[in-house]
């Protein structure tokens, strides 16, 4: 259903629980970065209404998200660590080239949006049935759901705004350059890298 070229090495689970405090902080900014991004699409493209109604939904949702992992670092007996660079994000950035029309620039951005919600869904779902902890593996099932909603919402909107055949193009090019992407990645404690 996602579309991703190269699966996560099942292995990345046993990294993820041999850091579970490192990959809830990570996870908790992930969220608020999806948070900033529903925002920052509001404030780019108010033109856009239909667009505008789902990203405050989204940017709600998400800062959802973002307390409830929180909520479970404290729960944990820990505190919010410090951001670190994203660098599956810092990476895929690079793929489409700046400039171009507005519904040109807004299409690369759903179509980077859609694609880092496809890689979160396929983490998460991963993380729901190999983690031994049985209350985070329920945890992120929950979340695999959400993630899969906001990938296909984003895909419908790119293709909505952008002309079809095109934007289908780019999301298949978008794809092949992430499973290379993934190639290095899948090594670290965080959610993308």
């Amino acid at each position: 259903m996602l579309g991703l070229k190269l699966p996560t090495d099942p292995r990345w689970v046993n990294i993820v629980e041999k850091n579970i405090d490192e990959i809830l902080t990570d996870h908790a900014y992930c969220e608020q970065k999806a948070a900033s991004t529903a925002i920052s699409l509001i404030v780019s493209f108010p033109e856009y209404t239909e667009l505008v109604e789902e990203m405050v939904a989204l940017s709600r949702e998400e800062m959802g998200h973002f307390k409830m992992v929180h909520d479970l670092i404290l729960k944990k007996g820990n505190t919010l660590g410090r951001d670190r660079k994203d660098e599956y994000v810092v990476e895929l950035l690079k793929f489409f080239p700046k400039g171009g029309s507005r519904t040109t620039q807004l299409v690369h951005r759903l179509l980077y949006a859609a694609l880092i919600e496809a890689r979160s869904c396929e983490r998460f779902r991963l993380l729901s049935e190999e983690l031994d902890d049985k209350k985070l593996a329920d945890f992120y099932h929950k979340l695999m759901i959400s993630e899969a909603g906001h990938y296909t919402m984003f895909l419908k909107f790119a293709r909505k705004y952008g002309e079809l055949d095109e934007v289908n193009q780019k999301w298949d090019n978008l794809l092949e350059y992430e499973a290379k992407i993934m190639k290095d990645l899948g090594k670290k404690e965080s959610i993308h890298g």
